[in-house]
């Protein structure tokens, strides 16, 4: 890959070919929990962009541009009252479709005001995530639908949503997700647990249809079959790792392009990944974690991950700034990294390690990159389609959720006939309506 080319797929602040692709896409801004209080005002950076997400009176979602179209002050600091967000500097007023209410400086009976219009962007909120389009609109200004996932059709009480800051550029947080083959080494663990519901264990549950625990699994067959396949959202990833006595360990990823991946967690669990650059350097990696069977743990699971992050901005409490925990006494008998046993922590290492945009002309990507390479042509494709003026490839609102498992198929069994089976017995046994699941 050449300097150019790793820019065109890395740089996406306004005006770059690939922020004009990713700004056809429905973008995580926030969760849910970034609004409750008594000011629900977030300032934002996405994609280069500087935003103010807010929560008026009504309960109602605002998202607009940061500075003051008066002088330029920061809305940030605004005050939330009288149906919108007031400047501090002049008490102008805007609500959370960016018109302004108020110009109180005007002449009684002046209609400025109504001349006067911040850009506000559309704005949804689904299973604790609040999602942005920061895109083009029809002509009545909306957007399109929000996609058909599993995690966005699923009731709050079976979604827990929550992100976290990563130091270094989007495309490396993401193709991590890509790679089936690292969970062999970078996750590897020297005992064996019982299965353990803590955050960041889950190689440490038994695979589906199986007493063995993943994470032996993952240790011992080190060398997987690796197939990628093209979807209408993107990629189907089919790993498999061929065990004794004829059993297949099965496990199905999905590639939601542009920005995004599901994988399993457990036999009733998903994760539904997407990483959102704030700026070239930095991104947030927000997660929806959807169960099928029984409504979720929320306050266990935030607290769960609160021991890893920091409010109010989600901060990792290990980085670059302390090598990421590392502990050579723990290397040598206990993790593969020596870094705990977070897997979170594992990937946060690998993708910052590289630097803050990692150099790809230094690269040398081998058989076990098939994925990346595959998702690296479609980003090129389709950043030129939209520099061509057409729709870009990617999920949208007629879309099924894809179907993802972890799981050990018997001898004899086709592993295509197993993921099928295993999918189809999920969804049966769902406490919730589950869209078709795209096979």
């Amino acid at each position: 890959m050449t300097p150019e080319q790793n820019d065109l797929i890395t740089l996406s602040n306004p005006g770059t070919p690939l922020g004009d692709l990713l700004r056809h896409y429905w973008q995580p801004v926030a969760i849910s929990d970034e609004l409750e209080g008594d000011r629900p005002l977030k300032a934002l950076k996405i994609m280069g962009q500087d935003l103010v997400l807010f929560r008026d009176e009504n309960g109602e979602l605002g998202l607009i541009d940061r500075d003051c179209p008066h002088r330029g002050a920061d809305l940030a600091f605004g005050r939330l009252e009288n149906g919108g967000v007031r400047c501090p500097f002049h008490g102008w007023l805007f609500d959370v479709n960016g018109a302004c209410l108020e110009t109180p400086g005007e002449p009684k009976g002046s209609n400025f005001c109504k001349r006067i219009k911040q850009k506000a962007y559309p704005v949804r909120e689904s299973g604790g995530m609040i999602f942005g389009w920061l895109g083009p609109v029809d002509e009545a200004g909306n957007a399109p639908d929000l996609p058909a996932l599993d995690c966005l059709a699923a009731p709050d009480s079976h979604v827990f949503s929550f992100k976290g800051y990563l130091d270094c550029n989007w495309l490396q947080a993401l193709e991590v997700g890509m790679d089936p083959a690292h969970a062999s080494f970078l996750h590897r663990y020297f005992e064996d647990d019982d299965a353990d519901a803590s955050y960041g264990k889950q190689f440490r549950a038994n695979s589906t249809d199986s007493d063995l625990p993943m994470t032996k699994v993952l240790r011992e067959y080190d060398c997987p079959e690796i197939a990628v396949a093209s979807t209408d959202t993107g990629f189907r990833i089919s790993t498999l790792r061929h065990l004794e006595h004829g059993e297949t360990h099965v496990r199905i990823t999905n590639v939601l392009f542009p920005q995004a991946f599901v994988i399993p967690l457990s036999s009733t669990m998903t994760i539904t990944q997407w990483h959102v650059p704030i700026d070239d350097y930095s991104c947030y990696w927000y997660a929806m974690f959807t169960s099928f069977t029984g409504e979720v743990d929320k306050p266990l699971m935030r607290a769960q991950r609160l021991q890893l992050y920091t409010l109010p901005d989600y901060m990792p409490r290990v980085g670059r700034h302390n090598n990421w925990g590392f502990d050579i006494a723990e290397q040598k008998s206990r993790t593969f990294t020596g870094m705990g046993e977070d897997i979170n922590v594992h990937d946060q290492w690998a993708v910052e390690s590289q630097g803050r945009i990692q150099d790809r002309t230094r690269e040398h990507l081998g058989t076990t990159d098939k994925a990346i390479v595959a998702y690296r042509k479609l980003l090129f494709q389709q950043i030129k389609a939209v520099q061509a003026g057409n729709t870009p490839h990617g999920m949208t609102q007629t879309h099924a959720g894809p179907a993802t498992i972890d799981g050990v198929a018997p001898a004899g069994t086709s592993p295509d006939a197993y993921w099928r089976e295993a999918v189809s017995r999920l969804r049966a046994e769902a406490e919730w309506d589950v869209p078709a699941l795209a096979l």
